[in-house]
């Protein structure tokens, strides 16, 4: 028994299950002697809903897992390339990516008996986003040892662009100035360079959110259009059943008007032979007295 595969049974448990498991297995490190060990399995930390419902996809869903990582790399890459075509069609991607993933996991849970609500699933997707955006939580990601929900992102703002798909920086420290010089303002040509560098850095840092922002609308478009698909369908199978309903609420009315007019027959029809009953049994009395 290690920490790894503790932990990788214990991140496999539903959350609801894990704490005893865990305290389980410490009890039993304890008991063998292994107290770092022990220390090291109690460390382990109960993923919330969100984080266990998205570590799904990467223990049950391997090759789609390894799909939304090479997502990020290649949306990390076009980022620090700074490559405009590649960014807006990936950024695209990424949310109808993310969204087919998130309801993936979704249903993984369900069959795992655990119920997933709108805001959790809103937080997977927040953490898919950000495996795409960040290496490391990717590696901890597909590794199952995501315990807890990174920080959000917003864009891959973060990454510095390679060298060539930016203006050179100065690398190479300046020429000692003489004493006389070194407190003097820049030069008008060096003032210019710095503010063109700002404004292109802005500009960059304004395309990339431009471009992420774009891909979050197109992919909510996408889900609104499917939400409303599916009411759609919802009210269509509503109002067929509302129709079938209809239709046995006027079958069962014909039926007891029916079953009334059956009931006031044989009604009349007993009273009929109740009278005839009677009337043969006065003739009967009659007849009876007669020959006594």
């Amino acid at each position: 028994m290690d920490v790894e595969s503790v932990a990788a049974e214990l991140f496999g448990l539903l959350p609801s299950e894990f704490t005893a498991a865990r305290d389980e297995y410490v009890a039993r490190a304890r008991k063998a002697g292994d107290r770092e060990l022990a220390a090291q399995i109690a460390a382990l930390r109960k993923p919330t809903l969100a984080v266990w419902t998205a570590g799904l996809l990467a223990r049950r869903r391997p090759k789609e897992a390894e799909g939304l990582l090479v997502l990020g790399e290649a949306l990390r890459t076009a980022h620090r390339t700074l490559d405009a075509a590649q960014l807006r069609r990936l950024s695209h991607d990424q949310h109808v990516v993310i969204g087919r993933l998130a309801r993936t996991a979704r249903a993984l849970a369900a069959e795992a008996g655990q119920t997933v609500s709108e805001p959790v699933l809103h937080e997977v997707e927040q953490i898919l986003q950000a495996v795409l955006a960040d290496a490391d939580v990717a590696a901890q990601w597909k590794a199952g040892r995501l315990a807890k929900a990174p920080d959000a992102v917003r864009g891959f703002t973060g990454l510095e662009p390679l060298p060539g798909a930016a203006p050179p920086r100065r690398t190479q420290p300046r020429p000692a100035e003489p004493e006389t010089e070194r407190h003097q303002a820049p030069a008008p040509g060096a003032r210019a360079g710095q503010a063109r560098r700002k404004r292109l850095e802005a500009a960059r840092t304004e395309a990339a959110e431009a471009l992420a922002e774009a891909g979050r609308l197109e992919a909510g478009q996408a889900t609104a259009k499917e939400l409303a698909d599916r009411a759609a369908t919802a009210v269509a199978a509503a109002e067929k059943d509302v129709t079938a309903a209809a239709q046995r609420l006027e079958t069962a009315r014909a039926a007891s008007t029916d079953a009334n007019a059956r009931y006031r027959e044989a009604g009349r029809a007993a009273a009929k032979a109740r009278t005839r009953a009677e009337t043969a049994a006065r003739k009967l009395e009659k007849l009876t007295g007669a020959e006594g």
